[in-house]
């Protein structure tokens, strides 16, 4: 790799190695994260695309491989380092994780009073600038009880840029957001990356809107790199778990029904014949198409 290639990239994975207990999850995997952009983290459930985040975060380290931000490894940074990192990133969790016992105000302020000496009159101004970016600054003094979904989300992405992180990750920011609060959490990731002169990484299964936002677009599939590229270049992909994945086909590499015996072997029944089985064979498939 080339010097202006490291520079152009803030985080970057290197034939990285990582499963739980005897389940390998990613497998001598290479990424690299380029700085300004929006790229965008997809794959089929269960893929490790949350893990990636995990990698990146210090929760977890590699079995092999190496985790570098900004030129930095982090897989091998002692405590202080790794938290030193951490400063400068930033991360929405999937359904917001607020404090429950928090206000509004509290749960944006939190970081900023845990991990810098500011004044309390500062750290108001903050909180009411960092909520004013996601439209919230009204909402300041209500429960997260009080708030709904979206709005939560909201709050949430307010708090994760509250220390101007350099790196924000969000992971499945899109879920359970009905069509309206959707498309107003896409259009703030996309304004406050380029505002701000974020670096993000977006981890959602909604192709749509993340396709609508992203600059970059990476694919997984069994632990590797499936596909890579603009939203255009993916779309248009040849790779059969790739063109299953984005047009969202039924048929294809990744399969309705869970390996296993024949219905003919577990029933001791003609697969061709009109028993109940053979009939919940059909359901299984309808439930495949719908």
């Amino acid at each position: 790799m080339n010097s202006h290639a490291a520079s152009s990239s803030l985080v970057e994975l290197k034939h990285l190695t990582f499963g739980y207990g005897g389940r390998p999850v990613l497998s001598d995997l290479s990424l690299r994260f380029p700085k300004g952009k929006v790229t965008a983290l997809m794959g089929a459930s269960g893929g490790g695309k949350t893990t990636v985040l995990r990698l990146i975060g210090g929760q977890i380290s590699p079995q092999s491989g190496e985790v570098i931000f900004d030129g930095q490894r982090l897989d091998t940074s002692n405590r202080k380092a790794l938290y030193q990192a951490r400063r400068r990133m930033g991360m929405l969790f999937q359904f917001g994780a607020l404090f429950t016992d928090l206000s509004v105000f509290d749960n944006v302020a939190f970081p900023l009073r845990e991990h810098s000496n500011l004044s309390p009159e500062l750290i108001r101004d903050i909180v009411l600038m960092k909520l004013n970016a996601v439209g919230l600054r009204g909402a300041r003094d209500l429960m997260p009880s009080e708030i709904s979904g979206g709005m939560a989300r909201r709050v949430a992405l307010a708090r994760a840029i509250a220390l101007d992180p350099e790196l924000v990750m969000y992971d499945e920011p899109f879920a359970g957001l009905d069509p309206i609060s959707l498309g107003t959490s896409a259009r703030l990731i996309r304004q406050l990356n380029d505002a701000l002169g974020l670096t993000s990484i977006v981890v959602s299964h909604d192709l749509d809107e993340t396709f609508s936002i992203a600059d970059h677009v990476i694919i997984l599939a069994n632990g590797r790199v499936a596909a890579e590229g603009s939203p255009a270049q993916v779309r248009a992909s040849q790779d059969p778990l790739v063109h299953q994945f984005v047009n969202a086909l039924p048929e294809g590499p990744v399969r309705f029904h869970y390996p296993g015996p024949s219905v003919a072997q577990d029933f001791g029944t003609d697969s061709g014949s009109d028993s109940g089985p053979n009939l919940g064979t059909n359901l299984g498939e309808k439930g495949a198409n719908s």
